[in-house]
């Protein structure tokens, strides 16, 4: 048994940004606790790498939701990141905020300290941006390099032309003062390659010595230690049946497994909804109703013409092209090897009465086997999917078992709520207005899905509920709310309500969907919880500022 001043479960983005912070402090000894592998393989950095690692079970949690009742009883598959840096390790790599008015809700809400003006410090903290930025929303001497996509496209060009006849400015930075408009995306790659959690942020806190910081991998915890209402250690095993490992935390455990499994493991510790708990035979340590609640997810519709007179990733992706992709990207030079599998944003209004957007687009120039990336169509063809950015339907995550390795049962409730279903019939008319409008007009040949037979309402829905699916992007399974909220699960500093030395930091805590991809903002929370651990909630004086 060993003791370390925090003990940190799950080394994801949240996780690495942690003990990166933590370890700055030379007197604190931080032990990071990690279910997967190491982050060895070269697929993992290589950007089109994905396509290999992020269907890899070796590096993956492999979920299942459960039969939707919106989406014809469908399960769908969805990964996320299972060895050294998470998701961040093997996901699209688009760096997105979200917007402005996302977090004066989560204030609004009654989160002290989570409005936008208070959070932008942090988002600003974490990165490096390396092209011309406004310094009032974008950060510069952060350990996270942010790039502009170097590579270009005739159909991106097109579709970011053929936005722009829809309302939507183009090159715009939706990461300042507006996300809407349409553009190339930002990502974290850097010469060529991907720069993950791990690398950027769990790379240089390992440098500072296994006294300060100690990496344990292939470590599934199964339980919290409690003394009284005081969490003070973890225990987990290499694998089931193998020996059960303790590890000790004098000052704080910190939960960054993600909102999966996160919640799933405060139930197997008896922290929970006590009818959840009872059904499972966990007897119920800590009754917390919303423990596994307000699961959210963003619904992803692909809508896919095929095209020609152009050549796509289709083609460019296999044989003798794909070689003449590998020495360009081995040279140092733009490549297919180092795109995001969404090249090409937009967000948008789904209704011209919204003030805001609410669809996140996503434009690439070619086409997946059944809409899922990974697998490349046969045929030459573009994809223009989008998701509601603040969806209205909510499930819920809960352990399966009392087997910690056994997955935990995800129902995500897509399409559920009669707004998100209005919500994807306009977005789907939107993006085929786009595909058809006169700048990629020119390349189109056929609809292949939606079928161009389907225009009527419940055609669309009919096309959403069979295809549409997971855009990794789970959140709000351990609420961040006031102790007067049932269902928050931690106070605005993160503390797990009712116990001590116990703190969430992943995107569990989220009290309400961002309108956009979830890595930065799960950054973001990091840097401040990093600050409410260490003592100091208060922003530094250099980092405050007026936002207009």
């Amino acid at each position: 048994m060993q003791s370390y001043d925090y003990v940190i479960v799950g080394a994801g983005a949240a996780g690495c940004l942690l003990a990166n912070r933590l370890t700055e402090d030379p007197s604190v000894s931080v032990c990071l606790l990690e279910a997967g592998a190491p982050d060895r393989n070269p697929y993992i950095h290589i950007p089109a790498g994905f396509i290999k690692v992020g269907h890899d079970p070796a590096y993956t949690w492999n979920f299942l939701t459960e039969p939707g009742p919106g989406i014809d009883g469908r399960q769908v598959i969805t990964r996320m990141g299972r060895t050294l840096g998470g998701s961040s390790s093997i996901n699209g790599f688009n760096y997105t905020r979200g917007a402005a008015s996302d977090y004066d809700n989560w204030a609004a809400l009654g989160n002290r300290g989570w409005s936008y003006a208070e959070v932008l410090p942090y988002f600003k903290r974490t990165e490096k941006r390396l092209a011309p930025h406004d310094a009032h929303f974008r950060g510069s001497e952060g350990l996270l390099p942010i790039t502009n996509c170097d590579w270009r496209h005739p159909l991106c060009d097109a579709y970011i032309e053929a936005a722009a006849g829809f309302g939507l400015p183009s090159h715009i930075d939706y990461n300042a003062a507006s996300q809407k408009g349409a553009g190339y995306y930002q990502r974290w790659i850097q010469n060529g390659r991907r720069v993950s959690a791990a690398k950027a942020f769990l790379k240089p806190a390992r440098a500072r010595g296994q006294a300060r910081l100690e990496v344990r991998t292939r470590a599934q915890v199964t339980r919290i230690l409690f003394e009284g209402k005081r969490a003070v250690g973890v225990q987990y095993q290499v694998a089931p049946g193998a020996p059960v490992q303790t590890v000790r935390a004098k000052r704080e455990v910190i939960l960054s497994a993600g909102a999966a499994n996160t919640p799933k493991l405060l139930q197997l510790s008896g922290i929970g909804p006590a009818a959840v708990l009872s059904e499972l035979g966990i007897p119920v340590f800590h009754a917390l109703e919303g423990v596994g609640e307000n699961f959210h997810d963003h619904f992803m519709v692909r809508s896919v013409v095929r095209v020609q007179g152009v050549q796509t990733i289709n083609s460019t992706a296999r044989g003798v092209r794909l070689l003449g992709e590998i020495l360009k990207w081995a040279l140092g030079r733009p490549s297919v090897l180092s795109i995001s599998p969404s090249v090409a944003f937009g967000f948008a209004a789904s209704r011209p009465e919204l003030t805001e957007p609410d669809l996140q687009l996503h434009f690439s120039p070619g086409s997946y086997a059944a809409g899922i990336a990974g697998q490349l169509d046969q045929f030459a063809g573009m994809t223009l999917g989008f998701y509601q950015q603040r969806p209205h339907s909510v499930g819920f995550v809960r352990a399966r078992s009392t087997n910690p390795f056994e997955l935990p049962r995800i129902q995500p409730n897509y399409l559920t709520d009669p707004r998100d279903q209005q919500t994807a019939i306009d977005g789907l008319r939107l993006a085929r207005a786009i595909l058809h409008s006169p700048p990629l007009a020119k390349y189109g040949q056929a609809d292949d899905f939606p079928p161009a037979a389907a225009q009527t309402d419940a055609e669309l829905l009919a096309c959403a509920r069979e295809r549409g699916g997971t855009a990794w992007h789970f959140m709000g399974t351990c609420k961040m709310g006031h102790a007067s909220d049932p269902a928050a699960v931690v106070d605005s500093e993160l503390r797990v309500l009712g116990l001590e030395g116990l703190r969430v930091v992943d995107a569990s805590v989220m009290p309400a969907m961002t309108s956009g991809n979830t890595g930065a903002p799960t950054m973001m929370i990091a840097e401040k919880a990093a600050d409410f651990i260490r003592g100091n909630p208060q922003l530094p004086a250099e980092s405050r500022q007026t936002i207009t």
